[in-house]
C-alpha cells in the first residue's frame, strides 16, 4: 500500500483501450507503471508523443478507469484510498476538495465569466463570495489577463489566454495533488515564467505534483524526478539533474 511518508503510490498500472470498430482490437495506453511520491514531491513524466504519458495522468484523475493495478492515495484525513477502484462519488469528492487537473484544453461552463470561473473552485471549498472573487482577480492579474476581460467568457479568449485560465483555476485552490498535462505548451515566455514560479510555490507549500512535459528546461527547474515513457512502459526513472 503506502509507506509512512508517501501520499501517492502507483503499482502495476495498466490501461487498455478496446477498439470495437476494429473487431475488438486492444491498444495498450500504458503498462506496468510503478512509482511513489511523498508530499511536496514533483514527478515529471516525459517521452515521445504516443508513449502513454496522458494515459497515466488520466488514470490518476480517473478520467480513464484503469484496467489493472492500484493507485493508492493518502487523503487529507489520513485514510488511504485506491483511486483505481474508488466509487464515482469518492472521486467527485476528491476533485472538489483535494485534487486538480490541468489538461491541454480548457473546459468550462458556458456564459460564466473568467473571474467567476476561478472563484467557483474557492466557493466549493467554503470561501465567501467577495473573498473568492478578490482572490480570483489576483490570479487573473498574475496570469497577465487584462482586467477588461475578467467579466468576459473564457470561450471567447485566445488559446493562450484560455490555457492561462486553465492553469490559474487549478492553482488557486491549492490542491494536495496536482496533475498537469503540458500546462505551459501554449504560453508566452513571460506567462510561462509566472506559471513555473507558481508551481514551485505550490510545491514548497506541500502540493504533490505529477506533470507531463516536453520542455526539458521546465523539467529541470520543477521536478525532483523524471519518469521517462517509451511505447507505453517506463524506460527509466531518474533524478532531474540526470535529464538531458
Amino acid at each position: 500500500m503506502l509507506a509512512e511518508q508517501e501520499i501517492l503510490s502507483i503499482r502495476g498500472l495498466r490501461k487498455e483501450f478496446t477498439l470495437h470498430m476494429l473487431g475488438g482490437k486492444v491498444i495498450v495506453g500504458c503498462d506496468d507503471v510503478n512509482f511513489s511520491l511523498k508530499q511536496g514531491e514533483f514527478m515529471a513524466i516525459v517521452g515521445p508523443s504516443g508513449a502513454g504519458k496522458s494515459s497515466i495522468v488520466k488514470c490518476l484523475y480517473r478520467t480513464y478507469l484503469p484496467t489493472f493495478g492500484q493507485i493508492w492515495y493518502r487523503r487529507a484525513d489520513g485514510t488511504v484510498l485506491d483511486l483505481a477502484t474508488a466509487s464515482e462519488q469518492q472521486i467527485v469528492q476528491l476533485r472538489q476538495t483535494e485534487m486538480a487537473y490541468v489538461s491541454q484544453f480548457l473546459k468550462v461552463i458556458p456564459r460564466i465569466s473568467a473571474l467567476d470561473t476561478l472563484a467557483s473552485g474557492l466557493r466549493q471549498r467554503g470561501v465567501e463570495m467577495a473573498t473568492a472573487r478578490r482572490q480570483a482577480g489576483d490570479f487573473l492579474a498574475m496570469m497577465n489577463i487584462d482586467e477588461a476581460l475578467w467579466d468576459a467568457y473564457p470561450s471567447t479568449f485566445s488559446g493562450g489566454e484560455q490555457q492561462r485560465i486553465n492553469v490559474a483555476r487549478a492553482l488557486i485552490i491549492r490542491p494536495r495533488l496536482l496533475l498537469l498535462d503540458e500546462p505551459t505548451a501554449s504560453l508566452d515566455a513571460e506567462t510561462k515564467r509566472v506559471v513555473l514560479q507558481a508551481l514551485l510555490t505550490l510545491k514548497s507549500q506541500g502540493t504533490t505534483i505529477v506533470g507531463i512535459f516536453h520542455d526539458t528546461e521546465s523539467v529541470k527547474r520543477l521536478a525532483d524526478r523524471c519518469f521517462t515513457m517509451q511505447a507505453g512502459r517506463c524506460k527509466s526513472v531518474s533524478k532531474t539533474r540526470e535529464v538531458v
